[in-house]
């Protein structure tokens, strides 16, 4: 027997008056939801014997109505009490008198009486008691919050009463025939779906597949029942809920893993399971750490926010402008490896997830990345597009949503990655838009969504590294934040939550923290997840872990990643293009010589008329490298001044390029002269000339101050063991099959008795030496 046929055969069965008893409408998980095809009486006030008005509930007359081609909703069934409902006590009513209850809870058919001859006719009569007014818990506010309520379109309630006044005007015929959608619904079975009246159905539709896919399968179910208009109708209605939905699927899709480094098939993290949030502070100094492992006074004075600066990433929004409106135009910097993305990944799936920001109903992601490539897309059909067109080219699931101009449509536009649109934007004389559907160059459109005059509901969210971003006209800015990082105890926890390995956790977390360097780097969540990586592979091995981890590598890696990640963003290179041009390979040695020449003078900073001095761009070396940023304020001249994203990186990039210069022109530059070996010959005979560099630079770290060349003694020492140079620099900075450095016999001795004469006459200096030699020798466990 087909569930049609099923269902109507279960009609014509009738109760014992013990069996109707039995009727009561359990209470609904969405009980607060009245069908629009009950009307339930006013209360009526009688005078009592003492003549004092009183109100009384009077029992629901016994009505029968004329049987017609609606009276499919006219069913009241019994089902389980729904497990989420708030309504246990308040919603048991008894049954109106006469009203005939199909208790579809008993699997035995049989139980039914069989003479039904006298009632076949009888129309069935329906009466859900009257639901319960809504249920509103009690709204928590914070100071400084803003609301974080759904759109009215956008709750349960609504999608509840369009769902059912749709199914409503259904015959009683096309009711049955839609209930058997649960053909196509792992998740519903079918007595779930043919037991209850309209209103439980609708109810239990919602509680099992949730408003999204009951709307969508709802919707797909009327069209296949030839009930188009329905459908449309009901996506009408409904329209800005079923947006929401797709936009929450598709950013879901993309952040619920995470992709760290070079993406392996089959291997990927869950997001939240591994996700620890940056410290972000709404004033932005900067985002340099001070701290040193040996200077104690850095050349240039470095500010740090405060704690009572800091403020969640779900947060940016509730922040206020100095009047005390909420802000529109936030602004978040920080330098490469940072976390910039990660915080985007998050912001988007706690509002996808609907743990956070629920009070915007809609977040767009439009990165600087798309409109970049829109500009140089010769082959698009229009050259120039409307800031709709653009909406509906990356999200088609937009056309036609003309409430995004309605006061009280409040939405996201998420605009990251600020120095991918590598082209000047015109603040002064860029025209003016006032409308969603004037088209214009994206150029254009990019300064009026910042201007405030097109998507003029819009919160906008722009991220970037600062030296891109500090073009913004700050008149067009409400807020600028930035990430600071991770905290000591933030370390600890991101390495900790990466491994279900409690014992290799704390192996990892222990070892990282016997390098002072290491572990005022690791402020980065990229240097963490670099720690992470490497010390897990690294502790396969069963002899790991009995001497302290080398600092060179991490450095060497960190220019390696940083160069390749410009030529994969700025530049499109894919993944396995990542071979350094010439161009590529002078960039390196030029900023090297820049951080030489600072270093020589004992300063940190920089300004673009330095740059240009070396002969090499200045968007290269303050944005696209992601080796430097911008200090604001840290000039009294009004220049825009720059640094390393910390000190040491800058030492080692100094010792990259005496070591490059050494290595490639065998060239001496701490002594300014040629190495006595002619070129022909350095490859046969380099141990004097090696062990000549290292000499100079020892002379230099023993006659400065302390502090001064530590750091850089260090890094050349360390770049000189063969896995430094010859392996992870090979194919980049250097060719594949180039010459091992040779002499470090020589070199070992010489540091062996510098340290024996430091003993004596710089006692501060032997620690440091230490690590030089151990840097340099330590083989690779």
């Amino acid at each position: 027997m087909d569930p049609d046929t099923e269902v109507e055969s279960i009609f014509r069965h009738d109760h014992g008056e013990e069996e109707k008893k039995k009727w009561t409408r359990p209470p609904s998980s969405y009980g607060s939801m009245k069908s629009d095809s009950d009307d339930m009486k006013e209360d009526e006030e009688e005078e009592n014997e003492e003549g004092v008005a009183v109100t009384f509930h009077p029992p629901l007359p016994v009505v029968q109505p004329v049987a017609s081609t609606n009276d499919g909703t006219g069913m009241e069934m019994i089902r389980p009490d729904s497990p989420e409902t708030f309504y246990t006590m308040t919603t048991q009513q008894t049954k109106p008198a006469g009203g005939l209850v199909i208790d579809t809870r008993s699997s035995d058919l049989g139980d039914f009486p069989e003479d039904t001859t006298e009632d076949e006719d009888e129309p069935l009569f329906v009466d859900s008691p009257e639901p319960p007014m809504p249920f509103e818990p009690e709204q928590t506010t914070v100071e400084n919050s803003q609301p974080g309520r759904l759109h009215p379109e956008q709750e349960l309630a609504h999608i509840f009463k369009s769902i059912q006044s749709v199914l409503t005007g259904l015959t009683f015929e096309e009711l049955l025939q839609f209930r058997t959608f649960y053909q196509w619904e792992r998740d519903m079975t079918r007595q779930q779906a043919m037991e209850g009246d309209l209103l439980d159905f609708v109810d239990k539709i919602l509680e099992i597949l949730g408003q999204d896919r009951a709307l969508a399968q709802t919707m797909h179910t009327l069209t296949s029942i030839s009930k188009a208009a329905e459908a449309d109708q009901l996506h009408s209605l409904c329209k800005r809920a079923l947006v929401r939905f797709q936009l929450q699927q598709e950013l879901h899709r993309k952040h619920k893993f995470i992709h760290e480094g070079v993406v392996q098939a089959g291997k990927q993290n869950d997001f939240n399971s591994i996700y620890v949030e940056p410290q972000i502070s709404n004033c932005g100094f900067g985002g340099v750490d001070p701290s040193h492992e040996f200077r104690y006074h850095p050349p240039t004075l470095l500010r740090v926010p405060s704690p009572d600066t800091l403020v969640g990433v779900n947060d940016l929004f509730q922040l206020q402008r100095d009047d005390g409106q909420p802000v529109r135009t936030v602004v978040t910097t920080g330098f490469a490896g940072m976390g910039m993305s990660v915080s985007v990944a998050k912001f988007c799936l706690d509002w996808a997830e609907m743990r956070a920001n629920k009070d915007m109903q809609f977040v767009f992601k439009l990165s600087f990345r798309n409109f970049w490539t829109l500009r140089n897309n010769e082959n698009h059909i229009a050259k120039t597009m409307s800031i709709m067109d653009v909406l509906e080219y990356y999200y088609p699931e937009c056309k036609d949503m003309k409430y995004l101009e309605d006061k009280d449509c409040k939405f996201l536009i998420v605009m990251d990655s600020f120095d991918c649109y590598q082209e000047h934007l015109d603040w002064q004389n860029a025209p003016v838009i006032n409308d969603n559907y004037t088209k214009a160059h994206p150029s254009v459109l990019v300064v009026n969504i910042i201007r405030g005059t097109v998507l003029r509901g819009a919160r906008v969210w722009i991220l970037g590294r600062r030296a891109a971003v500090s073009q913004i006209p700050s008149q067009f800015i409400d807020r600028v934040t930035e990430i600071q990082g991770f905290s000591d105890e933030m370390k600890d926890e991101y390495l900790t939550k990466r491994f279900d390995n409690a014992e290799l956790a704390a192996k990892i977390v222990a070892h990282y923290k016997r390098l002072p360097s290491l572990v005022i780097l690791a402020r980065q969540p990229f240097i963490c997840w670099m720690v992470a990586i490497v010390f897990k592979r690294n502790f396969k091995y069963p002899d790991y872990g009995e001497h302290p981890p080398r600092l060179t590598p991490f450095y060497v890696n960190i220019l390696v990643v940083q160069m390749n990640r410009r030529l994969e963003f700025y530049y499109g290179k894919a993944e396995n293009e990542h071979k350094w041009s010439n161009e590529d390979k002078s960039l390196v040695t030029k900023i090297g010589k820049m951080a030489f020449k600072m270093l020589e003078k004992n300063i940190s900073v920089f300004c673009e008329e330095d740059v240009k001095e070396y002969g090499v761009s200045f968007t290269e070396v303050t944005v696209l490298c992601g080796l430097c940023t911008e200090i604001p304020g840290a000039a009294s001249d009004g220049k825009r001044t720059f640094c390393f994203i910390h000190f040491s990186l800058q030492e080692f990039m100094a010792a990259v390029y005496v070591f490059t210069m050494f290595r490639e022109e065998s060239k001496n530059v701490l002594e300014n002269t040629m190495l006595q070996k002619p070129k022909l010959f350095a490859s046969k005979d380099q141990s004097i000339s090696v062990a000549g560099v290292i000499q100079s630079a020892v002379s230099r770290t023993l006659a400065s101050e302390l502090g001064h060349y530590e750091m850089f003694l260090r890094f050349l020492c360390g770049l000189l063991a063969p896995d430094c140079h010859d392996s992870q620099l090979a194919g980049f900075l250097f060719t594949y099959h180039m010459p091992k450095v040779g002499g470090l016999d020589e070199t070992r001795r010489l540091l062996q008795q510098a340290l024996k004469t430091a003993e004596v006459k710089h006692p501060d200096r032997v620690e440091n030496l230490k690590e030089c030699l151990r840097e340099m020798t330590q083989r690779v466990e």
